[in-house]
């Protein structure tokens, strides 16, 4: 198992008291197979030391502002590529059928495209498959991590490791896409509640859909769902 892939997993999850007891071994799990850079090991240690100090209600309200209150922070990766839309239900459904042949039932009542589900998935996988699945995401882990240095947060480094481990660069044109979709605000209620209403994702079967691999079904990653406003000229 990538130790390194199962602690970002827990680290990228909703804030509990035992994830603010394992301090220790998370840190010694981040350390295991000289997959991540000693800066990104010393960030990722400021960020534990938070999770192990504060609160567990500041940093339980800190992460539903940032992960569920925002869509271009959403954890569940097909959001920044599908939206609502029914092609999303369709690669939902792959998703499952492909964790389910490699033996991996998701014992969660998160959508299977979930990114700590899919570390989960990744850190029992042969190194090679994690990064090629992470590398088709890439524009997607750095947007999310330049958004969350733009609100200097301790989450950050989370998506820079995951970058390190691919061993990829991002897109950039993607990225810039991505980018170019204005930050949600937290605290704007009202706002936020006209974004959440779209039409409901469908889950039924894709008869176009049935890629034989997780990774055939994350490489539409690299094209973006959002054109630059260039593009839309």
């Amino acid at each position: 198992m990538h130790m390194p892939l199962k602690a970002i997993s827990a680290l990228l999850s909703y804030p509990t008291e035992d994830l603010m007891q394992a301090g220790p071994e998370l840190k010694d799990a981040l350390q295991q197979g000289d997959l991540l850079q000693a800066k990104t090991l010393t960030a990722l240690g400021k960020l534990i030391d938070t999770l192990s100090t504060s609160d567990i209600y500041d940093l339980q309200e800190t992460y539903v502002a940032l992960f569920d209150r925002s869509k271009t922070l959403s954890l569940n990766l097909f959001e920044h590529v599908h939206g609502e839309s029914r092609d999303r239900g369709g690669a939902m459904v792959d998703l499952v059928e492909n964790y389910r042949a490699a033996g991996f039932e998701p014992q969660t009542t998160e959508l299977p495209d979930h990114l700590p589900v899919l570390l989960e998935f990744l850190a029992m996988r042969p190194i090679e498959e994690a990064r090629e699945v992470l590398a088709d995401a890439a524009h997607i882990l750095e947007g999310i991590a330049v958004r969350l240095n733009r609100r200097e947060s301790d989450y950050a480094p989370l998506f820079v490791a995951l970058a390190q481990i691919s061993g990829a660069e991002a897109d950039q044109t993607a990225l810039a896409a991505l980018l170019a979709v204005k930050d949600d605000d937290p605290d704007d209620l009202e706002a936020l509640d006209e974004v959440w209403e779209e039409s409901e994702v469908t889950f039924a079967p894709d008869p176009n859909a049935g890629c034989p691999q997780v990774r055939d079904m994350l490489t539409q990653m690299d094209t973006p769902r959002n054109q630059p406003p260039s593009a839309l000229n």
